[in-house]
C-alpha cells in the first residue's frame, strides 16, 4: 500500500514459484527471442492487416444493414444482438488502434499514423497520438511512476461486491459519460494541440451522426454507435484491462506485471480480438505485431518462460481470482 492509499501486488505471483525459463535457439532465458527469431517476429504484414481494417468496415456496414432491414418483431431479436456486437466492434476498433500507436499496422509510418488516427482512433473517441504517449510510458515501466492506468489495476483482488459495482457504473454509460465530458472539456483546452485534435474528433462525430441523418435514420449514431460505446465496451475495457495487469506489481520480470491467460474463441471473438489477449508475449517484445503474437507466445511456453501454472485456463477463472468473498 502506497501513501495514496494505492495496493498495487496482490495477484503478482512470488518470484520463487515463477517457472524456470531455459534458452531455447529461438527464445533467451528472459523470454525474450534470440535476434534471428525477433527480426521474424517484427516483420508488419502491411497488406493483411490493412485487409483487418478494411473487413471492420465491412463488419460494421453489415451491422447496420441488418438494423435497418429487420422487419416487424425480428427487431426484438436482431437489435439486441448487434447493440452487443457494435460493442465488441469498439473493442476491434480500439485494439488495431493499439498496434498503430505502437506503430506495427503498417510499415510506412505515414500511412500507419493516418489510419491509426482516422479510420481507428477518431471513429473511437481516442485520441491516438495521445493514446501512443502514454501507453508507452506504460510499457517503459509497469506500475512505474509514469503509469497511467493505476485507476484499473490497482488494489486486487477486491470484493466481488466492489467488482459488481464497477461493472455496473460501466454497463449503466455512468463510466463512459464521465469520460466523454472530460474530453467535451478538452475542446477548450489550453493546449492547442489537445483542442485540435479533440475537435477532429468530435468533427467525424458529427459527419457520422450527419451520414445517418441524411440516410433517414438519425437513430443509428446515438444508439448503435454511441450507446454501444457508453456501455458495452466499457464493461469490455474493464474486463480486458483487469485480466491484464489487474493486482500485478513492478518488476522487470513481465510474469509479475502481467498476467497470462490461455486464449478461447469465444474470448477471442468478444473480448479480445486480434492477439490483444497475449498480453504477456506483448509485454516481453512490444514490438512483436499481432498476428506474430501467436508464434512468439508457444515459442515462450516451449522455453519454459509459461507453463500452467502461471497461465489461467480462461478470463472467467482469472476474473473469479480477482474477487475476495468480502
Amino acid at each position: 500500500m502506497n501513501g495514496s492509499g494505492i495496493r498495487l501486488g496482490g495477484m503478482s505471483p512470488d518470484v520463487e514459484s515463477l517457472p524456470t525459463a531455459h534458452e531455447t535457439a529461438l527464445i533467451r532465458a528472459d523470454g525474450r527471442p534470440q535476434s534471428a527469431m525477433r527480426d521474424e517476429l517484427r516483420r508488419i504484414p502491411s497488406l493483411r492487416n490493412g485487409l483487418s481494417v478494411a473487413f471492420l468496415y465491412v463488419q460494421v456496414a453489415a451491422l447496420v444493414a441488418v438494423v435497418v432491414a429487420s422487419p416487424g418483431l425480428w427487431r426484438l431479436l436482431t437489435w439486441p444482438i448487434v447493440f452487443v456486437l457494435m460493442g465488441r466492434t469498439h473493442a476491434q476498433f480500439a485494439s488495431l488502434m493499439h498496434e498503430a500507436a505502437h506503430r506495427l499496422l503498417f510499415k510506412n509510418r505515414t500511412l500507419n499514423d493516418t489510419v491509426g488516427r482516422w479510420l481507428l482512433g477518431f471513429p473511437g473517441f481516442t485520441t491516438t497520438d495521445g493514446y501512443r504517449r502514454v501507453h508507452m510510458a506504460h510499457h517503459r515501466e509497469e506500475f512505474g511512476p509514469d503509469e497511467p492506468d493505476f485507476a484499473l489495476y490497482a488494489n486486487y483482488p477486491v470484493a466481488a461486491a466492489s467488482l459488481r459495482r464497477k461493472l455496473m457504473r460501466d454497463a449503466t454509460g455512468r463510466t463512459g459519460l464521465k469520460l466523454l465530458r472530460q474530453q467535451l472539456r478538452s475542446l477548450s483546452a489550453p493546449d492547442a494541440v489537445v483542442r485540435n485534435t479533440q475537435r477532429k474528433i468530435w468533427a467525424l462525430q458529427f459527419a457520422m451522426l450527419a451520414a445517418c441523418v441524411v440516410a433517414g435514420a438519425w437513430w443509428l449514431y446515438p444508439v448503435f454507435w454511441l450507446l454501444p460505446y457508453l456501455t458495452v465496451w466499457r464493461v469490455i475495457n474493464r474486463l480486458r484491462s483487469i485480466a491484464e495487469h489487474g493486482g500485478m506489481s513492478a518488476s522487470k520480470d513481465r510474469r509479475i506485471t502481467t498476467h497470462a491467460v490461455r486464449q478461447h474463441p469465444l474470448a477471442r471473438f468478444m473480448l479480445v480480438p486480434y492477439n490483444i489477449g497475449l498480453h504477456l508475449a506483448h509485454h516481453v517484445d512490444s514490438g512483436v505485431p499481432m498476428r506474430n503474437l501467436p508464434r512468439f507466445n508457444q515459442a515462450l511456453h516451449d522455453s519454459g518462460y509459461i507453463d500452467d501454472t502461471l497461465e489461467y485456463s480462461s478470463y472467467p477463472s482469472l476474473w473469479k481470482a480477482l474477487q475476495t468473498a468480502s
